[in-house]
């Protein structure tokens, strides 16, 4: 029976709900009413019917539990497939993200267990810089330009190159490959350092595609010229593929959403493909306080929404949610909650919206919070207080958030990415492949497998949580809300879009997960 329990607990996970005891043992008695296998084919079938529920909480009490049980029982077509797709979706908070670091001894990730404090020591903006290090280095290691064969010694020498750790230039001569975080230690002179030691180099050096910027991880080759590494050529460490990593990597909830059995992803993989109707609409930038601009523009998106056929499953709102910064000389806090209030008004006057959709808010750089810090907490309560009231199920989570569609891994970033990843180039970016800064900055992203590799001294980020913006395995899909104008970007099997501003563009973006097919769209 406590067997029986766990497995019941983790099936409702993966879904994204927990259970409430009196509805666990709901569950239990219908289970027993059926014979060997039949058993968690019941509960999977329980589930799939619990999808068709507009459950106003992901807590599932007895009562919606002993409503579908009563359906199946006594319906002769309880096989049908769920027609609604509400509770295929699952939220993460950044800050419920699991943490892990990769052990280079036993080469495996080791999970952090205990909590993690807001305020961490001196040693963890050390172990921030190790661990992004020692993440990628693990992936250049399988990539096969560096990865040396243990047979054909030929092959090793010809077709393969091997790391050097930098503390070895000073004895080895001729040109080598090493690997390491540019820094500035003196102004005006750069440094590539790894865990060993740091050595100068010279800028003057061909690149490939991405911003070069303090604290991003490179490959270079080069040579020691009067103890400075000469660089030939450098670029980002390569990208590795998602089903390589993740069978390279099996068994770790890397997403934070739980770990799913072989029959459950492939059952979740045939629903996403059923899924051709569904759609997410994501809007960035919706100032509030311009009430007769953007308040009107967003009534119009939601009637046209209302009136299609099948209504979004998902509407994400990024911030700004004022046109002015939220900081401490920002006096209209209760003008911008009864703006908030207003919203969740204007969404209940769309009665199929309001009962068929999911809300999701995510905070902007300039939103109400406790500071500008990465991971950024959700809207504060006192904000969004009469929106809720009138939205139950709208959801307030962390800029960065996670959403996992069935299979499909979704990250939402809501950050003036471009202009700050521009600015703090140290040289300009190649245009030998692309000019398209966009897809620089996507480029830029998944090779360092992280949402904002910028100095710390330019975006902080809380060292303790510095995981949560890590893009590894490589996400099927990212979304980069910025004030730059809409772009879509396929890389590396990873669709990334910036939706635009909607405030001052008037633009949004549709997008249907079956297909990863992205519709650039404006009013």
């Amino acid at each position: 029976m406590s067997s029986m329990r766990k497995k019941i607990q983790k099936k409702f996970k993966t879904r994204g709900y927990s259970l409430k005891i009196d509805a666990l043992n709901s569950i239990l008695a219908f289970a027993d009413q059926f014979p060997g296998d039949d058993e968690g084919e019941a509960i999977d079938l329980l589930l799939d019917h619990l999808q068709m529920e507009n459950l106003n909480s992901s807590v599932v009490d007895a009562e919606s539990v002993q409503g579908v049980i009563n359906l199946l029982l006594g319906a002769n077509d309880a096989a049908e497939e769920p027609t609604s797709n509400a509770s295929s979706l699952a939220f993460i908070d950044a800050f419920l993200v699991p943490k892990y670091r990769y052990d280079s001894v036993k080469k495996q990730f080791i999970e952090h267990t205990s909590s993690l404090p807001v305020h961490g020591e001196a040693s963890s903006k050390t172990e921030v810089y190790r661990e992004r290090f020692m993440l990628l280095l693990q992936r250049v290691s399988r990539a096969e330009l560096f990865s040396m064969p243990a047979f054909d010694a030929d092959k090793s020498q010809f077709d393969n190159s091997e790391i050097s750790p930098i503390q070895s230039l000073v004895v080895q001569i001729g040109r080598k490959w090493v690997m390491g975080v540019i820094s500035q230690l003196e102004d005006g002179h750069f440094y590539l350092e790894d865990l060993s030691a740091s050595v100068e180099i010279d800028f003057q050096y061909k690149i490939t595609t991405g911003f070069f910027t303090e604290n991003t991880i490179i490959l270079a080759e080069g040579e020691m010229q009067n103890g400075i590494f000469q660089v030939i050529t450098c670029g980002f460490p390569p990208l590795e593929d998602r089903d390589k990593t993740l069978n390279t990597h099996s068994g770790y909830d890397f997403f934070g959403n739980g770990m799913l059995t072989k029959e459950d992803r492939i059952r979740f993989a045939d629903l996403e493909r059923q899924a051709v109707n569904e759609t997410f609409v994501i809007l960035s930038d919706i100032w509030l306080d311009d009430e007769e601009k953007v308040l009107g523009k967003l009534e119009k998106v939601l009637d046209g929404f209302e009136s299609v056929e099948v209504v979004p499953s998902l509407f994400v709102f990024m911030g700004n949610f004022s046109s002015h910064p939220c900081n401490s000389s920002f006096g209209s806090y209760p003008r911008l909650r009864k703006q908030f209030g207003k919203l969740g008004r204007m969404i209940g006057n769309h009665p199929r919206l309001k009962e068929s959709s999911r809300f999701l808010f995510i905070p902007g750089p300039d939103d109400a919070g406790p500071s500008t810090v990465l991971p950024r907490c959700g809207l504060p309560n006192s904000l969004t207080e009469e929106l809720r009231d009138v939205i139950p199920n709208a959801i307030f989570s962390s800029n960065p958030c996670r959403v996992k569609f069935y299979n499909q891994e979704i990250v939402f970033f809501r950050k003036n990415l471009l202009y700050q990843m521009r600015r703090s180039c140290l040289i300009p970016p190649s245009a030998e492949e692309t000019d398209d800064p966009f897809q620089h900055l996507v480029y830029t992203i998944t090779h360092q497998s992280h949402l904002c590799p910028l100095p710390l001294m330019v975006q902080p980020i809380i060292w303790n949580y510095d995981h949560s913006l890590r893009l590894y395995p490589t996400p099927h899909t990212i979304v980069l809300g910025d004030t730059s104008e809409q772009k879509v970007c396929k890389f590396g099997g990873t669709t990334c879009f910036n939706p635009g501003s909607f405030s001052t563009d008037s633009t949004f973006v549709a997008y249907r997960p079956s297909t990863q097919e992205v519709e650039l769209s404006g009013l």
